[in-house]
């Protein structure tokens, strides 16, 4: 099971006790053992965490007009927050860094994203291949920069990783972030080692991250402990948390050997990291709303999209903007992830797949719409223009008025909103 969805599990089950006791407590921490153990987390850091939850529940009484339900669920965020490690902010300044890594760790594309994520943020970035085991380092790293449109250097057919740093840090001396990627082995060894240290005394960084996959679970915390021994480590990023069980695992283990959780990856896109923040993560496991995530999700979408941010304006919803709101949420990821910012995780599995398929005919329905349609729906009420959208569409009428349809009732919905401040005030900001 999900680490999000049993801990949700757990904390529903506790929210229809009658009241809620000792033998309540008891039997919420032994799901959560179950769910935390099951996902891979260390059971001596289970079952601290569940001892602590239990103490403090149990020893305190809830301020007054707190109900015991709502005072409970505060212990248990906060224990999790503590549990999974301090949030992360990265400061926006020039810096060196060097990423080392195990082979499938996801170093590579984790090289390019970091790039993008700097750059983004004002600073020029830089991306030097240091990769000289792996034949196809040098040619991925080389597509990741141009996809990521960041610059990038590398020596191809060159053995000497001090070689390639040396050159390519003159190469890139112009840019404000330069990051060093280096190669991997399956295991830590003294080959890996040497190089490592070889290409730490020539670039000087001023960060060494350790990236590791969310679905090594609790062996990130000894990873990180021999890097750390081996060369130094400043923090970890943590890939592949968007597909992983035992994303909790590695988050815990590497909070318990005292390595700083710096980014995690969350997606195959290059927009897909963000900086940790142990409270947001918490957050969605328990089904809170994160609607600052969702904001950020929709104005990089608009941004990566190139559309008009007026043109997804709700109060000028027409076919135009609706268009654009979809390419938008197409950016964003999964419809599930949209979904769990807006506290809504357990969503069906079949709802969210049908509504995947019916918003991808609904963009693909629109395409085939003329410009005029696309601003005044009423000329698709005209005969034989729903008939030439679907045959231009690859679909049926019966789809096309089906979008008719949907439309009509969201832009209904939509005048309500209208009518409510603080709801026009909230929706208001997604275009802002």
């Amino acid at each position: 099971m999900d680490i999000g969805e049993g801990i949700r599990k757990a904390m529903a089950k506790l929210s229809r006790a009658t009241i809620i006791d000792a033998k309540a407590i008891k039997e919420f921490n032994k799901e959560l053992q179950k769910v935390l153990i099951s996902n891979d987390v260390d059971v001596s850091l289970v079952f601290k965490l569940t001892s602590s939850i239990e103490q403090k529940a149990l020893k305190s009484n809830p301020p007054p007009g707190i109900t015991p339900h709502d005072y409970i669920t505060d212990i248990v965020y906060n224990e999790l927050v503590s549990f999974m490690g301090s949030s992360y902010e990265p400061e926006l300044k020039p810096k060196r860094i060097m990423l080392m890594g195990l082979y499938g760790s996801g170093k590579t594309t984790t090289a390019a994203k970091l790039a993008k994520y700097y750059q983004d943020r004002g600073l020029s970035a830089g991306l030097i291949c240091c990769d000289v085991t792996r034949p196809s380092a040098y040619e991925q790293l080389e597509t990741l920069a141009k996809q990521a449109n960041v610059a990038f250097f590398g020596i191809k057919g060159e053995n000497s990783a001090r070689k390639i740093v040396s050159k390519g840090m003159e190469e890139l001396k112009s840019k404000q972030v330069i990051i060093c990627d280096t190669s991997g082995r399956n295991a830590i060894n003294e080959q890996l080692i040497a190089e490592l240290k070889e290409i730490n005394s020539e670039f000087e960084p001023d960060q060494k991250i350790l990236v590791l996959s969310a679905d090594i679970g609790q062996v990130a915390g000894h990873l990180s402990e021999e890097f750390k021994n081996a060369v130094g480590v400043s923090g970890l990023i943590i890939t592949k948390m968007d597909g992983s069980g035992k994303g909790g695992g590695a988050l815990s283990a590497a909070n318990a050997a005292n390595a700083k959780v710096m980014f995690i990856g969350t997606g195959e896109k290059l927009s897909d990291i963000e900086p940790y923040n142990s409270e947001r993560f918490i957050g969605s496991l328990l089904g809170m709303p994160d609607i600052a995530n969702l904001l950020e999700k929709v104005q990089n979408a608009i941004k990566e999209e190139n559309i008009n941010p007026e043109e997804v304006e709700v109060e000028k919803l027409n076919f135009e903007s609706f268009y654009a709101q979809l390419k938008a949420l197409n950016r964003m990821g999964p419809l599930k992830s949209v979904f769990g910012m807006l506290g809504a995780s357990d969503m069906p599995k079949d709802v969210i797949e049908k509504g995947e398929e019916k918003l991808s005919k609904y963009k693909v329905i629109i395409s085939s719409m003329t410009k005029n349609e696309r601003l005044d729906e009423k000329l698709l009420h005209q005969d034989g223009r729903v008939r030439r959208i679907a045959l231009g569409s690859g679909t049926s009428e019966k789809d096309v008025r089906e979008l008719l349809s949907d439309f009509a009732k969201m832009k209904k919905s939509f005048k309500m909103l209208k009518n409510d401040r603080n709801m026009k005030r909230f929706m208001s900001r997604f275009s802002n």
